[in-house]
């Protein structure tokens, strides 16, 4: 390009991508070029992490359609990435309101009087309340995803702090076993939002994003812990904190919008429903279950375990947790990529008995070899997690994807809600956590089993390829 009056030697504009507005001119200045970029880029709640990373990569010089490590495989347009965001930070919430009942169950417990068991029967009851979460589901599929999540923001963290005011234990129980499901529901409908707007290759690297913020919105109820050292109340004050995420509510009413491919549903298909796969729906109920049998009494346990056995104080026990948990996002960025690249089902079948087993190893002994199971097992776990996550909502068709999430969902807590019956059972009758956690490893050694050889490839396939029915809701023939 020849040389403006003006010194420009070449001036660029972004056609598609992430940028609201995108502008890069080269100019000849006393016979050196000197490159000008400026941007914007609309990344809710999280411009504070990626805005740098995006400032570096701009910078340097970089090879011509190259893609940074922390980008998608796909290049977003700017309404998912803003989308993307505002998921993320339902995301904060919604962990966040999920984590309490476990985090703070130890302490109160020892306040309110209540051993092992009364707990373990505690956190069954809350995960059966998953049954609340069943009409936001059905809900989602007939009159969008955006209003109802909308509400579940609202009602979610509303609900949890009136933990603060229990006055004992069953109390504190009723009111997680609503603010919890309505929760895990918000929860489910984020990861559907993201499989209906995010590109075919991009699925998975979403998913641990989403899974990302959801370890940080925990992360912060952990951080919160040492609050039960101020007194016998002090994990009340835990529960108080659930308020802050309505700042989030606010924000989802005032910027969410419906996916296309459900405003496409309700357009195209007049609320026909396409029959729901009912071998995909048993194989990932089977999975949900399976897997459940040690996930949910190693974390629920754990900060008992570390207390009673280890002698851990609240500060120590949300250092651990934090140190233990926070490389867990190393392997969501990598199990994310690979997922997307490379597809879904080995790296779920290698990962998932691996990070199970690093992750009994850490109940059975004490001191750095405690410590390094931990860190172990929480990254070859979540490098699992994407590649199963994503199947959930893959699997199904539009009219369908929300209640066989939750279906799904509530395979799982079943599965984890036994399992901490028996946990609690035998643990107040003198079973050690490492021997109990050790004969529940066969969950994950199912789950490896179960999706190598009956679950389908899906990575770089369109939802309408995996999904046929979407395109004729009603075939005939």
């Amino acid at each position: 390009m020849a040389e403006s009056r003006d010194g420009v030697v070449a001036h660029f504009v972004q056609s598609t991508g992430p940028f609201t507005e995108y502008e890069r001119t080269i100019r000849s200045d006393d016979g050196r070029l000197v490159e000008t970029t400026s941007y914007r880029l609309n990344i809710p709640w999280f411009a504070w992490l990626f805005g740098p990373l995006l400032r570096r990569t701009l910078r340097r010089s970089a090879t011509p359609g190259s893609a940074p490590f922390w980008a998608p495989p796909d290049v977003l347009s700017a309404r998912q990435v803003s989308i993307l965001g505002l998921l993320a930070a339902a995301s904060l919430l919604s962990a966040f309101t999920n984590t309490l009942f476990t985090q703070t169950v130890a302490f109160a417990g020892d306040d309110l009087g209540v051993g092992d068991w009364g707990r373990g029967v505690g956190g069954t009851v809350v995960r059966l309340g998953i049954i609340v979460g069943l009409p936001f589901a059905l809900a989602a599929d007939r009159i969008g995803r955006r209003r109802v999540i909308v509400g579940l923001a609202w009602a979610a963290p509303i609900i949890a702090s009136l933990g603060a005011l229990a006055p004992n234990f069953p109390v504190l129980v009723a009111t997680q076993s609503i603010s919890r499901p309505l929760g895990l529901a918000l929860d489910l409908l984020v990861a559907v939002v993201a499989a209906e707007e995010m590109p075919r290759s991009s699925r998975a690297y979403s998913v641990s994003i989403l899974a990302m913020a959801s370890g940080l919105g925990a992360g912060l109820a952990v951080v919160s812990l040492p609050l039960a050292d101020i007194g016998d109340g002090g994990w009340r004050l835990v529960y108080v904190l659930a308020l802050v995420w309505l700042f989030v509510a606010v924000d989802l009413t005032r910027r969410l919008p419906e996916t296309q491919r459900f405003e496409r549903h309700v357009a195209e298909q007049k609320h026909v429903d396409a029959p729901m796969q009912s071998r995909r729906l048993g194989i990932q109920m089977a999975v949900a279950f399976f897997g459940n049998l040690l996930l949910a009494p190693s974390s629920f346990f754990q900060n008992g375990y570390l207390k009673d056995e280890r002698g851990f104080s609240a500060g120590m026990v949300a250092v651990f947790t934090l140190i233990t948990t926070t490389p867990g996002v190393l392997g969501l960025v990598l199990g994310g990529r690979a997922a997307d690249k490379r597809g879904r089902r080995r790296i779920a079948t290698i990962c998932v008995p691996i990070g199970a087993a690093l992750i009994v190893g850490s109940f059975w002994f004490g001191g750095p070899l405690m410590w390094s199971f931990a860190v172990s097992g929480s990254i070859v776990a979540a490098m699992a997690y994407p590649s199963l996550a994503v199947y959930r909502t893959e699997l199904f068709p539009t009219g369908r994807r929300g209640r066989a999430a939750y279906l799904i969902l509530a395979s799982a807590l079943v599965g984890g809600s036994l399992s901490l019956l028996v946990t609690g059972a035998l643990l107040d009758n003198d079973v050690s956590h490492g021997a109990i956690l050790s004969a529940l490893w066969t969950g994950p050694m199912i789950v490896a089993l179960i999706v190598w050889f009956t679950y389908p490839e899906t990575a770089h396939r369109e939802l309408e390829e995996i999904n046929p029915e979407d395109l004729d809701p009603n075939p005939r023939g």
